[in-house]
């Protein structure tokens, strides 16, 4: 019967991008300057992460409570919104596009483990989140999700593959439920005779 090593776990071939010192001062300022900043210091919030290494274009609102394991590993395009409490568990790259809303208590999770590995070696792979998608409230997306353009994770869901473009998914696992926005219907085609 195959055993659990733990004892034997190593992130040796993991990196995270900074040294351990850099990662430590983050998380200081995070829980701190970050964390107990006025709701409506967007701009701050937005300074303190792209001085940190994310890549926040402008527009973008992040609230004190959202947290970013590895800020350097994050970009959010023009305007979008992250909610209250929402985790950035940014072991790996996390792509939000322009225009998206990351609701309240999302989890975007990079990161997870081997399951057949007795010694439970990591496993990372990006999260993309693309212009105009909304992840609604209390959602857990997976490592190597994208969710496309105009998408939607309804709330509670559990996003296990990907999400199409204009299509919104619910459920655990979250699976298509309609389209977001009616699809234009394409046009016939015009035969001129002579």
């Amino acid at each position: 019967m195959t055993q659990i090593r733990l004892d034997q776990y190593s992130q040796a071939e993991y990196s995270r991008g900074k040294p351990g010192w850099y990662c430590l001062i983050w998380w200081f300022v995070q829980g701190t300057l970050f964390r107990f900043s006025l709701h409506n210091m967007y701009g701050w919030r937005r300074f303190l992460l792209n001085l940190f290494g994310a890549k926040l274009a402008p527009g973008v609102r992040v609230r004190a409570s959202a947290k970013f394991t590895y800020p350097w590993k994050v970009t959010i395009g023009e305007h979008s919104w992250i909610g209250d409490d929402v985790e950035f568990y940014s072991l790996d790259e996390i792509i939000i596009g322009s225009q998206c809303v990351i609701s309240q208590n999302t989890y975007l999770c990079t990161g997870s483990h081997k399951l057949s590995d007795p010694t439970f070696g990591l496993i990372t792979k990006p999260i993309v989140i693309k212009d105009g998608a909304w992840v609604a409230s209390d959602v857990f997306v997976y490592p190597g999700i994208t969710i496309h353009e105009l998408g939607v994770a309804g709330a509670r869901s559990t996003v296990v593959k990907d999400i199409p473009r204009n299509e919104v998914h619910i459920g655990f696992p979250a699976a298509f439920f309609k389209h977001r926005f009616p699809e234009e219907e394409p046009k016939p085609a015009v035969h001129i005779v002579k």
